[in-house]
Order: structure tokens, then sequence, then C-alpha cells
């Protein structure tokens, strides 16, 4: 495998890398379709300013050259051009032989964290199985990914948009453990509790530290999920962040709106119709994750 004709590690995660530092994966799709600019530019800074506070590394990653690793040049380019396309796993073939830019997804970030040996990512929710998805089959790469790709994800659990239910099962289905940081409930991105359970509950980073290094002892080739609900200061009211996402649904169905483009349509059209509460609850649970993510970095790094 010729990873080095592709691969581009920056210097100071390669170094952190060498010397068995924590180091946390960053998606760069959260920069190009997660929020508006300035909103993402400062999103990005901000999530790379924590894990630096908690002591870790962050890398920052997007496709092109794949790049380990984002420069603020980078980050910008990304931040203004919010027509840089999504890069999920089928595009990354493409988009490398051409020389196209692309946003990894969760999908293309657990990739190419795991050519670059980092064990933890930070992100702000998995995608999953769509509403009417046992129609549409229209089921997100990411749980793919997860189950085959060994990179451990925190998140806020799925995104609120999604079937939980059927996400959750399918997870299970594929044999990827979902831990709960300090509760028992399933987070379904904008609350802290969408009536799911996570399959055990952790109470703290060398624990789960402990279940990762188990994890790759016994030669298991899939992520972990660690569920981390958004701080209950910024939660939103269920009933009210729902009755919006069935709302929004309504109108993607009726667009005749499909594939990758539901996901970003339906954020979008949340954003609008909550007058930004959405905004700042997204904010606040990528930061929150992001400060998780550092911390099980660094106590992955001492267990090690």
């Amino acid at each position: 495998m010729n990873l080095e004709k592709y691969l581009v590690i920056k210097d100071e995660v390669k170094q952190a890398l060498l010397e068995g530092r924590p180091v946390v994966a960053l998606e760069s799709t959260i920069i190009s379709h997660g929020f508006n600019y300035p909103e993402n530019l400062d999103c990005a800074k901000t999530c790379e300013k924590i894990i630096r506070e908690e002591g870790a590394v962050p890398a920052t990653i997007r496709d092109g050259k794949i790049l380990i690793g984002m420069s603020e040049e980078d980050i910008l380019f990304f931040a203004q051009n919010r027509s840089i396309p999504k890069c999920s796993r089928r595009d990354v073939a493409p988009i490398l032989a051409l020389g196209l830019s692309g946003a990894t997804t969760v999908a293309t970030t657990m990739l190419f964290a795991h050519m670059a040996k980092i064990k933890v990512f930070a992100t702000g929710g998995i995608g999953g199985v769509h509403m009417h998805g046992e129609d549409t089959m229209d089921v997100s790469a990411d749980l793919v990914e997860i189950a085959n790709t060994n990179v451990n994800v925190v998140c806020a659990g799925a995104k609120s948009i999604l079937d939980l239910p059927r996400t959750k099962e399918y997870l299970e289905t594929l044999g990827v453990s979902i831990v709960g940081y300090q509760t028992d409930a399933f987070p379904d991105f904008y609350t802290r509790d969408s009536g799911l359970k996570v399959d055990y509950r952790v109470e703290n980073t060398e624990d789960i530290a402990k279940i990762i290094l188990t994890k790759e002892e016994l030669g298991f080739k899939a992520g972990l999920i660690i569920a981390n609900p958004i701080p209950k200061e910024n939660e939103m009211e269920p009933e009210y962040i729902r009755s919006k996402i069935h709302e929004a649904l309504d109108r993607s169905i009726k667009q005749g709106v499909k594939g990758k483009d539901v996901t970003p349509f339906l954020l979008a059209a949340l954003h609008h119709d909550t007058e930004g509460k959405s905004v700042v609850a997204n904010k606040a649970l990528v930061f929150n994750n992001s400060r998780l993510a550092a911390k099980i970095a660094k106590s992955l790094s001492e267990i090690k």
C-alpha cells in the first residue's frame, strides 16, 4: 500500500504520534457544511483550541491530498468555500486521482485517521439510518465505517434528524459497542435522552481507555462509539426541536431532496426555523465532544 504518495501528516501531528502523545482527529465537513461563514471558522478554531487546552494535539483532516492536520490557511479556505463537496469513502479515489478538494465526513475522517494511526476522533453526531430508510435504503456510510475501522468516535449520539431506533439496531447488528460517558441514555444530538439506552455506562476516561485497549488486544476491527450528551445548559426542549425536525423532514420530501443532500438540507432548515437556537446547541455539543476526546486520548496515551 503506497500511502506516502497520498498521505501528508502535519509535522506537529507526526511528532506527537512518534512520541506517543495524545492526538484527536477532527473532520472538515463540519467546517465546509456544518455552519455558515464565519461561524464555521470560529467553530473549527475553538475545537482545536479546546483540544490543546486538554494537552492533546488536534488533527483536522481533509481530502485532496489526505492532509492530517490543517493549517490556519487550510481551515480558512474550507470555511470560505462552502461548495467543496463532502467526501465519503466512495469519493476518495476519484477526488485524489483528479486532484480535487473534498471535505471529510465521519466515515472518511475515520478512514484517514486509521491510516495515520490516530485512535480518537471527535465529531458532532454520527450519521445513521434516515427516516423512511426501510423504503429508501438511505443509510449513512458512517455506520459501516465504524464497524470496520478501529478509530473511536466521541459524539453526541446520532443526529436527531435520523431514525434512531433503527440506527441503534443496525449498530448492534454490526457489532459496534456504544458506551455512555456518565449517562445511561443514548443522546440524540440536540437533547440528552432519545429514550434509548447505551450498551454500557462509563464514569471516567480511564475506563474508556481500558475498553479501547482491550478491544485492540482482542484484535477487534470495529471502532467504539462514546456517547457524550450535550451539556445540560445547552440542551434544546425535546418537543420543540422534534416538531421542527418533522416539519423540515416533510419539506425535504416535498422538494425531492435525496442522498447526501438530505443532512445539510435538514440542518440548514433547523438553523433557520429555530432562529439560530440549533446552531448554538450544535456548537456547544461539538466543543463538549472535543474536550472529552482530548481527555480520552490523553488517558489512552498514559495507559499504553
